[in-house]
C-alpha cells in the first residue's frame, strides 16, 4: 500500500466502499485487515461487512456477515496503524471473489492508505449501504483503499507464498477482473496439484516499486517487514525486484537516484537475509527483458544481466526462477518474445504472465 489522496476526490465522508478481492486458499473462517498506515488523521470505519461477491457490486446475502472489532461494530484506526477484525464464520471456496464493504462517516480524509492499482473493479456508493444486496448509484474504482488483506483460516499444514515485487508482480497491463497476473497463474497451478494444494499465494507487488528508493510507496527494504514478515503463515518468498531501480538510474533522458548493480545485489541480499531470519525460503526471480522500454539503455541492460547472473548463482538464495529465460525472444534474448509482450516492452501481456506462472517449478514448494 501507499499514501494517496482519496481516489481523486471520489471518496468523501458518508460513503460506502465495496471492495472485491480474489482469494487463493479457501476456508471456513475469515478476518479482514484494514490499514491507516499512511494516513494523516485517525480513520473511523463506521460499519463493516463481508460477503461472497455475486458479480459487479452485488453480494450474496445468504453469505453476509457484519464485521466487528473487539466486539464493536465500528473502529477508529490511529495514523500509522492497522487493525484486524474479529474472525467470522464464512465458508469460502478456493478462488472465491469476496466483497468487503466499509462505511466511512464524515471525517477528515486528507490521505488514505491505498493499493493504487488493483486490476480489479470495486465500487463506492453514497451513505451507509454496507449490507445492501446491490449498490445503487455505484461508481467504479480500480484500487483498494484501506483494505490491506484477508486472512482465511485453513488447515494446520497450510502456508503462504509471498510474491514480492513491482508492477510486473502487481499485474500491470493484464486484463482487469480476469486474475491473469503471474501470481494468479501460480495459485491455480498449486491448487491443482495435491502436493501443493495447501499453499496460498499473497501478491505483494506495487507498481513502480524499487529496492533502494521510495517511489510508489516505500522501497522494498522499507516495506519488507509489513508486507512479508508480518503476513500470516509465510513459508516461501519469490523476490522479483529492481528493474525500476535500473531503469531510472540509467534512464537515457533523465537519470536519477543512480545506483549500481552491486548496490542492488546488496539490497536483494539484505531482503533474503531478513527472510531467512524468520525461517522463510527465498527464491530469486530473474528480471524479465526490458530493451525497448522507455527507460531502457545499454548500461541498464548490462546492470540487468549482472543482477540476473547473481540471482542464478547466489548462495544467499535458496534457488531461482528464470522468468528472463521463459519470456525472452530466443532470437534476441534482450527483448520479450512477441507472445509475451504487452506492447510497452516492459510489462507482459496476459499470455506473458501465463508463461511466467507456468515457468515456476512447483517442486520448489515441496522442499
Amino acid at each position: 500500500m501507499a499514501a494517496s489522496n482519496p481516489e481523486g476526490k471520489l471518496l468523501a465522508g458518508d460513503t460506502t466502499l465495496r471492495e472485491i478481492v480474489h482469494i487463493s486458499l479457501g476456508g471456513p473462517v475469515v478476518r479482514v485487515v484494514l490499514s491507516n498506515e499512511f494516513g494523516l488523521d485517525p480513520l473511523t470505519i463506521g460499519q463493516a461487512h463481508i460477503a461472497l461477491s455475486a458479480g459487479h457490486s452485488d453480494i450474496a446475502l445468504t453469505s453476509a456477515n457484519a464485521l466487528s472489532f473487539g466486539g464493536r461494530p465500528s473502529v477508529t484506526i490511529p495514523p500509522g496503524a492497522l487493525v484486524v477484525s474479529d474472525p467470522v464464520d464464512l465458508k469460502l471456496p478456493a478462488f472465491a471473489d469476496v466483497a468487503v464493504s466499509l462505511y466511512l462517516p464524515e471525517q477528515p480524509l486528507r490521505q488514505l492508505s491505498v493499493h493504487g492499482f488493483a486490476d480489479q473493479t470495486s465500487y463506492t456508493a453514497p451513505g451507509n449501504v454496507v449490507s445492501a444486496a446491490k449498490l445503487d448509484s455505484a461508481k467504479e474504482i480500480y484500487s483498494w483503499p484501506i483494505l490491506k488483506g484477508l486472512d482465511v483460516k485453513t488447515t494446520d499444514n497450510s502456508a503462504a507464498i509471498v510474491a514480492f515485487g513491482d508492477s510486473i508482480t502487481d499485474g500491470a497491463h493484464s486484463t482487469r477482473d480476469a486474475n491473469a497476473r503471474w501470481p494468479d497463474v501460480l495459485a491455480r497451478r498449486l491448487q491443482a496439484d495435491k502436493k501443493t494444494a495447501h499453499l496460498g499465494v499473497l501478491n505483494q507487488g506495487i507498481g513502480g516499486n524499487r529496492v533502494l528508493h521510495d517511489t510508489t510507496g516505500p522501497s522494498a527494504l522499507a516495506r519488507f517487514d509489513r508486507d512479508v514478515l508480518a503476513q500470516a503463515g509465510v513459508k516461501y518468498l519469490i523476490l522479483l525486484e529492481s528493474i525500476n531501480d535500473i531503469g531510472h538510474a540509467q534512464d537515457p533522458v533523465k537519470p536519477y537516484d543512480v545506483v549500481t548493480a552491486e548496490d542492488l545485489i546488496v539490497g536483494l541480499g539484505q531482503l533474503a537475509a531478513r527472510a531467512h531470519t524468520h525461517g522463510i525460503k527465498v527464491y530469486g526471480a530473474t528480471l524479465t527483458p526490458y530493451v525497448g522500454a522507455k527507460y531502457s539503455s545499454p548500461a541498464g541492460e548490462a546492470m540487468r544481466q549482472a543482477v540476473n547472473q547473481w540471482i542464478r548463482t547466489s548462495t544467499q538464495l535458496d534457488g531461482f526462477i528464470d522468468f528472463d529465460k521463459a519470456t525472452q525472444d530466443p532470437a534476441n534474448p534482450t527483448v520479450f518474445a512477441p507472445a509475451a509482450d504487452s506492447g510497452d516492452h516492459l510489462h507482459p501481456a496476459d499470455a506473458g504472465y501465463k508463461i511466467m506462472g507456468d515457468a515456476i517449478d512447483l517442486k520448489l514448494f515441496t522442499k
